[in-house]
């Protein structure tokens, strides 16, 4: 994958088929188990990460392959068109928010040390700013590091914290200095193998079970001036600048989410009969199938722009604030009319169309 940022049309092709592939044997046999567990095994990150599906991204002087952006949002969405959300939420998190903060904040030093384990699998990322008083306030944070010497002690708790189970490095927001307001938070990249650390339960929730979420503590935990990313008090100004591309992301998702939502449907309506004839020859039927199908498109074709645009270095925080409103908010309306679609059957575990129900609610709301 050397010369993966010349890429033409049929190299997506291949990239895309390769990815279903891999999918179809590691996950889909797998996916409804993992579900009813509410997790999935360790072992999962080394496999995507050994396939090239993690950070792919990251620049070849760090371990990774220096893909393209599309390449990663391509990952992305066809996650996501298979009805795999947890899995596309933790890769989210993973390869698109806790890699790209490393590849742009971070010292020379934190780059070699983390980045190759990041697109290997070998480590886990996570990002903790939302705390139990403090969640889209992020200047309502608690958790603290205090400086002791050249180094800092920190403690607090954070909660809904996707890849929290398996994380072995949390991106972590804390207050440096309690009475600066927003400029007094600093990010630092923790190690969960110091002393200290400790992980919470693995939250329960009404969709996207495997993607563990949990609550994360930190009792005193020591680290240097060294483990500071992006320089202190730099934190609030960071997360807003790297703000864009998580929304973004979720857009994809969305979309991604979306067309696979839809296409089960079809499927669905034209082999369902009912008074004589099947669910898909009605007229309301197809009405209602070509709104769905005008709303993806539209919002597929902003997506497209606004990935043109980030891989410019021009895309606002308003444009991916905007694409992720639309695109969750279509999501979230595919997945509720499809379901009505299916009658009585759309509401058994048994049908996708479910599963697909429940995991869309939260697309709204992480993110901001």
């Amino acid at each position: 994958m050397s010369e993966v940022n010349e890429l033409d049309a049929a190299d997506k092709v291949l990239f895309r088929d390769t990815l279903k592939k891999f999918l179809n044997k590691e996950v889909a046999p797998y996916y409804q188990e993992w579900e009813k567990a509410e997790i999935y095994p360790r072992e999962l990150w080394h496999k995507i990460g050994e396939n090239g599906f993690l950070a792919i991204d990251v620049p070849e002087e760090y371990g990774g392959y220096g893909a393209p952006y599309e390449l990663s949002c391509l990952i992305l969405e066809e996650i996501s068109r298979a009805g795999f959300s947890s899995l596309a939420t933790n890769l989210t998190v993973h390869s698109d928010i806790c890699a790209p903060y490393i590849s742009h904040l971070g010292t020379e030093a934190q780059k070699q040390y983390w980045l190759p384990k990041l697109v290997s699998g070998e480590s886990v990322a996570a990002i903790a700013m939302t705390e139990p008083g403090a969640g889209s306030d992020l200047q309502g944070i608690r958790t603290s590091a205090i400086k002791d010497g050249d180094d800092y002690l920190i403690s607090g708790q954070k909660t809904f914290i996707t890849n929290g189970q398996h994380c072995d490095l949390v991106i972590l927001a804390a207050k440096t200095d309690a009475k600066a307001g927003g400029k007094g938070i600093s990010l630092f990249t923790l190690d969960c193998a110091l002393d200290g650390f400790a992980r919470g339960r693995n939250l329960e929730k009404i969709g996207m079970h495997c993607a563990d979420t949990s609550e994360l503590f930190f009792e005193g935990i020591r680290v240097s001036k060294n483990d500071v990313l992006g320089g202190e008090g730099q934190g609030f100004a960071n997360l807003m600048n790297e703000l864009p591309r998580e929304r973004l992301a979720l857009g994809v998702g969305a979309v991604g989410a979306a067309e696979g939502v839809l296409a089960k449907c079809i499927e669905y309506v034209t082999e369902r009969k009912a008074f004589g004839q099947t669910i898909g020859q009605f007229q309301n039927t197809r009405f209602k199938l070509a709104e769905l199908k005008t709303q993806i498109e539209l919002n597929k074709a902003l997506v497209e722009k606004y990935i043109s645009q980030y891989e410019k270095g021009e895309l606002s925080a308003v444009e991916a604030s905007m694409i992720k409103l639309s695109a969750t908010e279509m999501q979230g309306v595919v997945a509720d009319e499809c379901l009505q679609l299916y009658g009585g059957y759309g509401y058994m575990q048994e049908f996708d169309i479910s599963r697909a129900y429940v995991d869309a609610r939260i697309q709204r709301i992480y993110g901001g």
